[in-house]
């Protein structure tokens, strides 16, 4: 089912576009953060500008409502962020080894002292998240840090509602499982 700001949209409108932009890039730029590409030349707000330039190239292939509209514009995202990746492997631009992040970056409690000059919540959530799996992480950056919903996130990320569902599951599940046991708490 298709609503009345996507058609305005589709029709060149700038309030519409305006509309959408506001609604969804703060969610996406956060989205953008949370997931490196990778490719030390390529800024998240590069990638958000390059999302939307394809969104405005291809709304007129687009079908479906504004929360369909969601998911297909982080699922564009996620096609960029692969790109960049790709390009960091062929220009091997990354001034650290992705198998070598975790050890660069410890995760440690935010009680030690000097944590708080030391990282952010924001940075202390990015190591969590990196103790996940991939796919764990990937779910819950989408549904908990840029507020997704399952269905706009199985469209993001190319899954199933019920495999975003289980991930999202098992991704809180691990993280309430290992923290609390390595003495974690999160920033407040």
């Amino acid at each position: 089912m298709e609503d009345e700001l996507i058609t305005r949209a589709r029709d060149g409108d700038p309030d519409a576009w305006r509309d959408l932009y506001e609604s969804l890039t703060g969610r996406l730029l956060v989205w953008l953060e949370s997931r490196p590409s990778g490719d030390v030349l390529t800024a998240p707000d590069d990638l958000v500008a390059e999302t939307w330039l394809v969104a405005a190239r291809s709304i007129a292939d687009f079908e479906g409502d504004r929360d369909a509209f969601a998911g297909w514009l982080f699922g564009i995202a996620r096609n960029h962020v692969r790109a960049a990746r790709r390009r960091t492997l062929r220009r091997a631009t990354a001034p650290v080894e992705p198998a070598t992040l975790a050890t660069v970056i410890p995760l440690r409690p935010p009680t030690e002292p000097g944590f708080a000059e030391e990282v952010s919540g924001a940075d202390w959530t990015r190591r969590a998240l990196l103790s996940l799996p991939a796919r764990e992480r990937e779910v819950l950056t989408c549904t908990e840090v840029a507020g997704l919903s399952n269905q706009q996130t199985a469209v993001a990320l190319g899954m199933t509602p019920t495999a975003v569902r289980v991930a999202r599951h098992r991704g809180l599940s691990r993280l309430r499982r290992t923290l609390p046991v390595a003495g974690l708490t999160a920033p407040r």
